[in-house]
């Protein structure tokens, strides 16, 4: 058996993760990722594998043809499947695997940090003190304020637990809305995104990324937004137009914008992004700690694993 490791944080981080594919007995060949179509054509070419463990890399239906017969299983580290096309993978018969409920407690604890760090200024006052000055900027409280928590899934449910904390007002909008929750938490029911973002002070994306809400903070929805709102996306980098948001925090539409996810990854060196004084951009890090890359590593190495071996413990996304 060949495997395919692609997710650089698997990889990079020690961890028992790293024996359970070495005591597998399979051949675990490695690839720094995030992995383009073109790069995954180059690699299947040769003599194939019968695995991937993959991060973001972009598993097209042309890579998996390119794949077959050979390729039997496609096992994502995470649980965001929008770079892999799931439906022609189930026409063909591969298995996605995936790990849900192993990072939603960091990356919740991610969206906080860069929550803060917008609303004080982190930003600008450690280019500032760094830099040898004393510029001080004026700040705002997240006690009080309006929060939208987009996606009121395992994350946005997190983020809710720590906004309660912080006595922030929380409306939400899930289609898959848990009312016991909401109830205990004391978050309003939004009947759509647009109705949880208007009003708000502070926005959190957490939604799956699809065709129907790609860019989906555009020029026209930060317009029906709060002047000044503060936008922070841990989800996916597609989910915003990021000119748009570039140029909505210079005028001051929006207040600030702070990311962990970008729409191309790493960003091109002339992004717009650039030089924006109230845009934060952390490097796709968020459930990158020590506990999580160990939860998330040994769920994803035991999926493909068992499942190449035949033993029934593993997780499938379709």
């Amino acid at each position: 058996m060949r495997i395919l490791v692609t997710t650089t944080s698997f990889q990079d981080t020690p961890g028992a993760h790293h024996a359970v594919l070495a005591d597998s007995g399979f051949e675990v060949v490695k690839a720094r990722g995030p992995l383009s179509e073109g790069q995954l054509l180059d690699l299947f070419a040769g003599a194939g594998f019968d695995g991937i463990l993959n991060g973001d890399d972009a598993i097209t239906a042309r890579v998996i043809d390119a794949a077959l017969p050979r390729l039997r299983v496609i096992a994502k580290y995470g649980i965001g499947l929008d770079s892999i096309d799931v439906a022609h993978a189930t026409a063909m018969n591969i298995p996605v695997l995936f790990t849900p409920g192993v990072n939603h407690t960091t990356v919740a604890e991610h969206t906080f940090g860069l929550m803060i760090a917008l609303a004080k200024h982190f930003g600008p006052h450690l280019r500032s003190t760094k830099a040898g000055q004393w510029k001080r900027l004026t700040g705002s409280e997240l006690g009080g304020k309006r929060l939208a928590v987009l996606g009121l899934g395992r994350t946005g449910k997190e983020v809710a637990r720590r906004a309660g904390a912080f006595d922030m007002r929380i409306t939400a909008y899930d289609p898959q809305w848990d009312d016991t929750f909401a109830t205990a938490h004391g978050i309003a029911r939004a009947t759509s995104l647009d109705e949880a973002a208007r009003d708000a002070d502070v926005i959190s994306l957490h939604m799956n990324l699809n065709p129907s809400n790609r860019r989906w903070l555009d020029r026209d929805r930060i317009a029906t937004l709060r002047k000044g709102a503060l936008v922070i996306n841990t989800a996916r980098g597609g989910l915003v137009d990021e000119a748009a948001v570039a140029d909505a925090c210079t005028s001051g539409a929006l207040g600030g914008y702070a990311t962990d996810v970008m729409e191309q990854e790493p960003p091109p060196a002339n992004h717009p992004f650039v030089g924006v004084d109230n845009i934060i951009v952390t490097p796709h890090v968020g459930s990158r700690t020590l506990e999580s890359v160990e939860r998330q590593g040994l769920r994803s190495a035991h999926n493909i694993v068992n499942f190449l071996r035949g033993d029934p413990d593993f997780i499938r996304a379709n």
